[in-house]
């Protein structure tokens, strides 16, 4: 069975992704230290896998810690989740994010490279492509300055990547999965979005305010140019992007001469804030209590996946709607209580 670690792998995509790597009969092993995780999550997901999931409390931004866990096991594969990633905090806190994001990325491949463990799948983010002049962004869209820190970091990570294989010494093979908005929970709702202290993302400010964990549900904007004022986003059930991921390693395991490739993973459409606070509602009847308020630094005016390549070329597609992801979240967020 081939080892597969994953970076971050308590968090929110990461938990969710080592589900499905353990239903494609992959053995995750998992580093996290639980700094925007909880370790309840560790239980749940070994209820969900039927299985007993090794996890090393550690900071991966850390050469002796991923030294350890590469001595002690024979890894195939990588799975780079551990980022900060609030657009609005690296804004206030753009030398955390540097330091974080980028140095754990470069720890990594030194380690990596020193214990020869090729395939490298990485977390990175739409928020590469900046303001887009069009809404819509495929993988060949102009890559352009990112409108916040978090972003910027994610675009110098991709930046180190690609030119380690262009110089052509390395052995390191590497995906680069662009998200857009993850949205949701497990469908079990044994797992989901769990912010530690105030959301950062919609969702999960939606599911708070609706359960009367927050006050009121704060909409950053409305006179952006799009129908409603809104801003505009491509928002994909986690359970869908898990899965990408699983695809992308089943391509660096099986393409020997696969060198760099770029995915977007999103579902092909935009929805408004506005918008998905109404579907909200009307999937889970009840009625939200929210308010307009200033934009908020960072924020992108509209942007979606063209996500015609990772269809055709990983036979990957969406299994959720949009629907079943508010619905799932809304589940988790009960299951709290």
């Amino acid at each position: 069975m081939r080892q597969i670690l994953v970076t971050g792998g308590a968090g929110y995509i990461g938990s969710h992704t080592i589900v499905e790597l353990v239903k494609s009969g992959f053995e995750p092993i998992i580093i996290d230290d639980f700094r925007n995780s909880e370790r309840f999550v560790l239980d749940r997901l070994n209820k969900l896998t039927q299985s007993n999931i090794k996890c090393y409390d550690l900071d991966c931004n850390n050469s002796q810690n991923l030294d350890q866990v590469f001595s002690e096991n024979r890894i195939d594969g990588v799975i780079h989740f551990a980022a900060y990633k609030a657009v609005g905090e690296s804004v206030e806190k753009p030398i955390l994010y540097y330091e974080n994001n980028v140095g754990s990325l470069l720890k990594l491949i030194q380690a990596m490279e020193k214990h020869q463990v090729n395939n490298l799948v990485f977390s990175s983010s739409c928020t590469v492509y900046g303001e887009p002049d069009s809404g819509v962004v495929s993988e060949s869209s102009p890559i352009s300055q990112p409108m916040s820190p978090y972003g910027h970091t994610k675009l110098i990570c991709e930046d180190i990547l690609k030119n380690i294989i262009a110089l052509g010494e390395s052995s390191l093979k590497v995906i680069l999965l662009r998200y857009f908005n993850p949205i949701g929970a497990h469908e079990s709702a044994l797992i989901g979005e769990l912010p530690l202290g105030k959301p950062n993302n919609l969702v999960p400010f939606i599911t708070q305010s609706a359960v009367g964990k927050r006050g009121q549900l704060q909409v950053f904007g409305k006179d952006y140019d799009t129908p409603d004022g809104t801003c505009i986003r491509d928002f994909i059930h986690v359970s869908d992007l898990a899965n990408a991921h699983v695809k992308s390693l089943d391509q660096l395991l099986e393409k020997r001469d696969l060198r760099f490739e770029v995915y977007n993973v999103g579902t092909g459409n935009g929805v408004s804030v506005l918008e998905l606070i109404q579907k909200f509602e009307e999937v889970n009847n009840i009625k939200l209590n929210w308010e307009f308020t200033e934009r908020r630094p960072g924020d992108v005016e509209k942007i979606y996946a063209d996500d015609s390549k990772i269809k055709n070329s990983l036979n990957w597609s969406c299994k959720f709607s949009i629907e079943d992801a508010l619905k799932h979240a809304w589940n988790w967020e009960k299951s709290l209580n």
